[in-house]
């Protein structure tokens, strides 16, 4: 079974940095494309960033030019530096995958880790 671990969530000030990481395992499959979301208290999951393959990322407005998403193939590995960090970004941030299927298969399913909490005080 495929398993998706994030780690690197924590409390921090207004203003301050934190590096999350994503590692990816069990997969017979290689990565296609990755992506963090996060949800806060009370609200619905949203996404944050997301990378292709090749590299190509995309962000939310809110975390535009303040986070920045990288992946690391050879260790199945996804990172989401955040700086500037502000209360709004508080909530549980999760990475999720999907996977290349083999040559004329369907695409695969989304897969999702359990999340890491991040918390920023005022």
């Amino acid at each position: 079974q495929v398993q998706l671990v994030e780690s690197g969530g924590g409390l921090v000030q207004t203003g301050g940095s934190l590096r999350l990481s994503c590692v990816v395992s069990r997969s017979p499959l290689a990565i296609r494309n990755m992506g963090w979301h996060r949800q806060a208290p009370g609200r619905q999951r949203e996404l944050v960033a997301t990378i292709t393959t090749d590299g190509a990322s995309n962000y939310a407005p809110s975390v535009k030019g303040r986070f920045t998403v990288s992946r690391h193939d050879a260790n199945n590995t996804m990172f989401l530096q955040m700086n500037s960090l502000k209360p709004e970004d508080t909530g549980v941030y999760f990475c999720s995958a999907d996977f290349i299927p083999p040559a004329g298969w369907a695409p695969t399913d989304e897969f999702w880790g359990r999340g890491t909490q991040v918390t920023v005080s005022s």
